[in-house]
């Protein structure tokens, strides 16, 4: 599987805002995004009006990068956001929600992608009873999550998802259990749920050029 093995603190810096892709570190103050905010590299304080091409391209990246998927990958589900009924922008929007690592993560069970990317890569993730090992796969209105582990790791997704609980809250479109350490898709996500700063419009527009 292909991965960005780069800095993941250039990317919020080169993004512009914090992308979260440290976990809890992010909220810290040893952030490096904090300390450092402008973009990294040299000249970076020439200021300079981006074309719109720049302002497509740079939400695109930024989507890419939240949900931790390289272009190839991305441009994939674009395509068949592209096949699908409806609006494209909902239709890529509700695809990257619904990616299983992310389900996960929206769970409170982990502090990041990157970390619920991991367990269903170590075959710790079971959907509708079925062990999981492909972080992109996509779960349905109706399915059930769960996270199949020795009980000091148990023990630990539960403190994890009690300090998430107090940073963040876990969005309408899933019904979390703490205690079995699983979620219900209750139904599809909307735009209205996702509290992401992306706008899904700009990404089609670059695409469909």
């Amino acid at each position: 599987m292909g991965r960005n093995l780069g800095s993941k603190c250039k990317l919020c810096r080169r993004e512009g805002m914090k992308l979260f892709l440290k976990g809890n570190r992010c909220s810290m103050e040893k952030c490096a995004f904090a300390k450092r905010p402008t973009p990294p590299g040299m000249h970076t304080r020439v200021s300079s009006k981006p074309s719109y091409y720049a302002l497509q391209l740079r939400e695109k990246q930024r989507a890419k990068w939240m949900y931790g998927m390289l272009e190839k990958q991305f441009r994939r589900f674009f395509h068949v956001a592209t096949k699908t009924k409806g609006a494209t922008g909902r239709a890529l929007l509700q695809m990257l929600e619904r990616r299983v690592d992310n389900v996960i993560f929206r769970s409170l069970f982990t502090t990041s992608r990157e970390a619920a990317r991991q367990m269903v890569l170590h075959g710790f993730v079971l959907v509708n009873g079925k062990r999981v090992n492909i972080p992109s796969f996509l779960v349905s209105a109706g399915e059930t999550i769960e996270i199949k582990a020795k009980d000091n790791t148990k023990k630990a997704l539960k403190e994890t998802y009690d300090a998430n609980a107090k940073e963040r809250s876990i969005v309408a479109w899933l019904s979390v259990d703490k205690d079995a350490l699983s979620a219900k898709i209750l139904r599809l996500p909307e735009k209205e749920d996702i509290v992401l700063p992306i706008n899904e419009q700009l990404i089609v527009e670059l695409y469909s050029k």
